[in-house]
Parts: structure tokens; sequence; C-alpha cells
């Protein structure tokens, strides 16, 4: 039980959910689970690249904060924003008020747009880069791999800010690239579940 901690029906959930009551919803619902759906991937970049020197509760914990500043994350709403919606979100006390990182949102969105052009969703572009599962090491025992420097490094070729190897995992982990929650916890074998049942998205011009 060393890396797990009782869930509210008494089995056992990855450890880091014991560090806020609300984790264990995120964990349970969200969390390790894949996802195809081009705003939840872009919505999940951002709010990554909001925590960087943070910690996942604060932003957790503003998230519809977030997506009711940034459009639901609707990143062909976002690519239209101006210097007076910057300005607008650094007053903005439901978020991270931190102008790099606004900003960065905003550049993204544009970067977003052009991927989808190319690419024909986010998500085809982002899933190229899901590891081989034999390849990775135990769950949780590392903030990097050489996927996540490579999707990071690619990204940032292409323009796209805040978008770290670190930052870069975090992602992967949350959106299902990888299933990192550890062996004894119960939503393993779901989130394993549903990547078997998953359609890895692919170019829909091809």
């Amino acid at each position: 039980m060393g890396n797990t901690v009782e869930g509210p029906d008494g089995k056992p959930r990855c450890r880091w959910c014991a560090a806020a009551p609300e984790f264990f919803v995120y964990h349970d619902k969200e969390w390790g689970f894949p996802v195809a759906d081009d705003r939840r991937l872009f919505e999940k970049l951002c709010l990554e690249g909001f925590q960087s020197g943070l910690s996942w509760r604060t932003i957790l914990a503003k998230r519809e904060n977030f997506r009711a500043a940034f459009k639901d994350f609707d990143f062909d709403k976002i690519a239209r924003f101006t210097q007076r919606d910057v300005e607008r979100l650094l007053k903005d006390e439901g978020i991270i008020r931190h102008r790099g990182k606004i900003e960065a949102v905003i550049n993204n969105a544009k970067r977003a747009r052009e991927m989808v052009k190319q690419d024909g969703s986010l998500a085809a572009f982002l899933w190229r880069y899901e590891p081989d599962p034999k390849t990775l090491g135990k769950p949780q025992t590392a903030s990097t791999s050489p996927e996540s420097v490579a999707l990071s490094k690619d990204l940032k070729k292409l323009g796209w800010k805040f978008v770290g190897p670190t930052t870069v995992y975090a992602f992967m982990q949350a959106m299902g690239l990888i299933n990192d929650h550890v062996e004894d916890c119960a939503m393993r074998a779901k989130a394993e579940t549903a990547r078997k049942r998953f359609t890895v998205p692919t170019n829909r011009q091809q």
C-alpha cells in the first residue's frame, strides 16, 4: 500500500490523491483516460503551462474560471484575442494573472489552428507521440520520457510556448497517452480498458 491511499469506496488509489479531497474525482473520472477531443487536449496543454511553478490543486480549483476566461478553450476564438483581452485577463482574479502564460495561450491557439489545417486535428498530431507501454518504467517514477522530450521539441519548433518536456509529460499522463496509475490503483485496469477501446486519432486528410 506504499504507493496508494484508500479511496472513498475503500479501494486503493494513487497516493497523490491524498493531497486534496477533490483529487479523487479528478483521478477517477479523468486522469489517465484517453482523450481525442481537440478542445480538451488544448485546455490541458494550456492548464499544464499555467501550472508551471505552481500546484495542480491551485489550477484545478480555478479550472472553471479559466474556462470562462478563455471561451471554454475554443482555440478558434482565443486566436482572435487582442492586447485588450490580455489586459482584461490580467485583471481577472479568478485565474493565474501571469502575462507570459496568458500570452502563451493566445499564441498557442494560433498554432493550434495551424496544426488543424496541417494534420486534421490536434489529436492526430499529439497521439503520434504515444509511447510503447513496454518501454515505460514503473508508474509515476519519471517526470519526462523520450517521447515527451520529442513532443516538446517539435511543438517548440512549431512556435508553441510553455510546453517543456516535464509539462508535456504531465499532459501525456493526464490525457491517457500513458497509463501511469500505479499497479495497485483501482483505476489502473479501468484506464487500461479505456485505452484498449480507444481509437487512436489519425490525420483525417490522409
